[in-house]
């Protein structure tokens, strides 16, 4: 993925799990992972970046 790409992240907490949505600033395509609320933000993020760069792999 382009340096220059912005991706836009929805965290949002569901009782225990937290449902994290990756967007892609420039095609509009939206990935969802859910992981534990106990999570580290940033580890989460990590995940749904790299499910949101595999499935652009896949369109592009």
């Amino acid at each position: 993925m382009p340096d220059d790409r912005t991706v836009y992240f929805e965290f949002t907490q569901v009782g225990p799990q937290v449902r994290v949505a990756a967007i892609d600033g420039a095609t509009g395509v939206e990935v969802v992972i859910v992981g534990p609320a106990t999570a580290a933000r940033a580890d989460l993020e990590a995940l749904a970046l790299r499910k949101l760069e595999r499935r652009l792999a896949k369109e592009l």
